[in-house]
């Protein structure tokens, strides 16, 4: 896709987006914010990740052309780059959508690398607190600036609502994990992201934040789960010109889903009880595909080559009666 025909290429999708799912014939669907979950028969999960967007733990009204071919090839893409790390459940990848994984029992906790201060923690910060997740952070630290060393800070995954900052202290005390099992895990998390932040400064990228999700197998044995080093669960800024824009108070030239969480800001939406959840725009939605695709051809170094089926459920459902 060139840069040139892209926005005409995605403003020609939008009606074409994939929103759900219906391959009843596989099994069971549960339906997350982004992914429609499949359990076959033989113990194997169908990962099928939508054009849906989610801000602020809410699905937004309207889908993005190709964010799920980007998110869904994207992470796995980092799924092969980590793999000497830690298995991942990945078996195969039979069409752009669709990852055919190992099922695992997933671990309730999100592990949430930061770097830098930005995001939640920069917004949690700028309120005036000075601990977050257990970890002591340094007075006189401005947006976007790189901490002492990148910290941990864990979260609780909610079935419905805002997921929750939580201590590895707090972890051991509720029997969430025992300490062995987060400290194995906590490693891990420091060692991928050890590896994202090689990965993105050799393509010219800051990794700023990112989150790891982990689950175990029939056997106990943990495995790296969900998504990896994507624009959805990752922050990424621009080695480029990061300094003076810090220098200067500026905000930083981000590959992220941040910018969504902005504007959604702009207008008044934050996530809390009673807001209304505003339309995005066509033109919006545009913007934020190509934001994606962005990401996908600087962090890969590939061009992204968009499959533009106006009926990409039928083509899953033939890609899928090979596969499975």
């Amino acid at each position: 896709m060139l840069p040139s025909d892209r926005a005409e290429i995605i403003a020609r999708h939008l009606p074409y987006c994939l929103t759900e799912t219906h391959l009843d014939a596989i099994g069971v669907r549960y339906q997350g914010k982004v992914r429609d979950t499949y359990r076959t028969p033989d113990g194997r999960l169908v990962l099928v990740t939508t054009d849906r967007i989610s801000a602020f733990d809410h699905i937004l009204p309207q889908p993005i052309p190709f964010k799920g071919q980007v998110l869904n090839q994207l992470a796995a893409h980092f799924f092969g780059a980590t793999r000497d790390i830690v298995r991942n459940h990945v078996l195969s990848v039979p069409d752009p959508n669709v990852t055919v994984a190992l099922a695992c029992e997933p671990i309730p906790v999100e592990f949430v690398m930061r770097g830098y201060l930005v995001g939640h923690a920069w917004r949690t910060y700028r309120d005036g607190h000075r601990v977050l997740c257990g970890i002591p952070l340094p007075d006189g630290v401005h947006q976007n600036d790189r901490l002492p060393e990148p910290i941990l800070t864990p979260a609780t995954k909610a079935a419905e609502g805002h997921d929750e900052d939580i201590s590895r202290e707090e972890i051991l005390a509720r029997g969430i994990l025992d300490a062995a099992t987060f400290d194995e895990i906590a490693e891990l998390a420091r060692r991928l992201f050890e590896r994202g932040t090689r990965l993105a400064a050799e393509r010219g990228l800051i990794l700023a934040d990112t989150k790891y999700e982990f689950g175990r197998d029939r056997d106990g044995a943990i495995v790296l789960i969900d998504e990896v080093h994507t624009p959805d669960s990752s922050r990424y800024f621009y080695a480029e010109g990061y300094e003076e824009r810090l220098e200067r108070d500026e905000p930083q030239r981000q590959l992220s889903k941040e910018f969504v969480r902005e504007w959604l800001m702009e207008r008044g939406f934050r996530g809390q009880e009673g807001q209304a959840l505003p339309d995005l725009p066509d033109d919006f939605r545009v913007l934020v595909a190509e934001r994606y695709i962005e990401l996908f051809e600087t962090v890969t170094g590939t061009p992204f080559e968009p499959e533009t089926s106006k009926d990409p459920e039928a083509r899953i459902r033939a890609a899928l009666a090979t596969a499975l």
